[in-house]
C-alpha cells in the first residue's frame, strides 16, 4: 500500500465541494440570507456543526468498516496520517460488545459474530432461512431474533428518500439507522410487495 493519499486531488475537491454545498443548501434560504441577515451566520454555524458531526460519524464508521474488513491499525493510521496508536486510541470501539440476548420474556436472540462487509449477507441469508431476522448490528456482529417464518435481508448503499419509500412500499422494513455506507432492510419471505 502506498504511503500517499488513496484519493486523487480532484476526488478530494469533489468531496469538499459536496459537503460545503450540503451545508449551504440544506437549510432553506441559508445561502441567500448571508447577504442581508446576521442571524444567517448563526444558522451557518449550526449547519456546519451538523455537517462536522456527520462527517465525524462517517469517519468512525468507515474506520470500523476497514477494521472489520481485516485492515490493521497501522494501515488505518497511515491512511489517516497518524500513528497506529493514535488511530487505535481515537477509533477503537469503547463498547464493541453486542447487545444482551433477549430475556425469558422476549423472543430468543443470538449474535452472529466475526462478520464483515464480505460475509454478513451470506450469514443473514442463512439465518433468515432458519426463521431469524435482523434486529441490531455493530462492528463485526449482527443480532438476530427468532420468529416462526423465514426472512430475507438486503443491504443497500445510502438509499435516497424515494428509494427508501419504494422499498418500504415493497414490504422492506428498515433496521436501525444504518452503518455507513450501508442501510439494512428485512422482510418476511413471500412478501414481495
Amino acid at each position: 500500500m502506498s504511503d500517499g493519499p488513496l484519493l486523487h486531488p480532484a476526488e478530494m475537491d469533489r468531496i469538499r465541494e459536496g459537503i460545503a454545498a450540503a451545508v449551504l443548501e440544506a437549510p432553506e434560504g441559508l445561502a441567500a440570507s448571508l447577504e442581508h441577515d446576521a442571524h444567517g451566520y448563526l444558522r451557518l454555524v449550526d449547519a456546519s456543526r451538523v455537517g462536522a458531526e456527520e462527517a465525524s460519524r462517517l469517519l468512525r464508521e468507515a474506520v470500523q468498516g476497514a477494521r472489520a474488513a481485516g485492515h490493521s491499525w497501522d494501515t488505518v493510521g497511515r491512511v489517516l496520517g497518524v500513528s497506529r496508536q493514535a488511530a487505535q486510541q481515537r477509533f477503537a470501539s469503547k463498547a464493541a460488545a453486542a447487545p444482551a440476548a433477549g430475556g425469558t420474556d422476549g423472543p430468543a436472540r443470538r449474535t452472529l459474530k466475526g462478520l464483515s462487509a464480505f460475509n454478513e449477507m451470506t450469514a443473514l441469508e442463512e439465518a433468515g432461512r432458519d426463521g431469524w431476522h435482523l434486529v441490531g448490528y455493530g462492528p463485526l456482529f449482527h443480532t438476530v431474533e427468532a420468529s416462526g417464518r423465514p426472512w430475507e435481508h438486503c443491504r443497500v448503499t445510502l438509499p435516497s428518500g424515494a428509494r427508501q419509500r419504494r422499498m418500504q412500499d415493497e414490504g422492506w422494513i428498515p433496521v436501525g439507522a444504518g452503518w455507513f455506507p450501508w442501510r439494512y432492510y428485512k422482510r418476511p419471505l413471500g412478501s414481495d410487495g
